[in-house]
């Protein structure tokens, strides 16, 4: 998880919403990391859980990445959950929880619908207090410059 507060805290460096990901393989091996780029790549599905299984699964020479780990420092929304899913993830680790715009455990609950096809194994809260506070530093700076 620290690599994916690390690439939290370089996405809030550009301007980017601090989200990070981690993508590690089943021997324990980081395969993808990556931080939000919406902004940069001018994409709204740049998320960094897209943008870490994509890296990974471009490694595997695969779609699906079954057994690996994705690490995420807040709470995944629909469309990353539904990815994450896609991708067949074995394990989903995730820091803070998004009751705005989650889709894991709050909003959406991509993982308990019937017409989803695969559910990682969900762990929440790790890191959370750090993922938490780099998220508000980001949104209270924003709101201090009037963006």
């Amino acid at each position: 998880m620290e690599q994916a507060l690390s690439e939290a805290r370089a996405a809030a460096a550009r301007g980017e919403v601090p989200v990070g990901a981690v993508v590690v393989s089943p021997a324990g091996t980081v395969v993808a990391a990556a931080g939000n780029r919406t902004r940069e790549l001018n994409d709204p599905t740049a998320h960094a859980e897209v943008l870490a299984l994509r890296a990974a699964c471009a490694a595997a020479g695969s779609e699906r990445l079954p057994g690996h780990d994705l690490y995420v420092t807040l709470e995944p929304c629909p469309m990353c959950a539904a990815a994450i899913s896609f991708a067949r993830i074995g394990r989903l680790y995730y820091g803070a929880g998004d009751p705005k715009s989650g889709g894991v455990a709050h909003g959406a609950r991509v993982f308990s619908h019937p017409q989803c096809h695969h559910t990682p194994e969900i762990y929440d809260g790790i890191a959370a207090k750090e993922a938490e506070t780099l998220l508000r530093s980001f949104f209270a700076e924003r709101r201090d410059r009037g963006c």
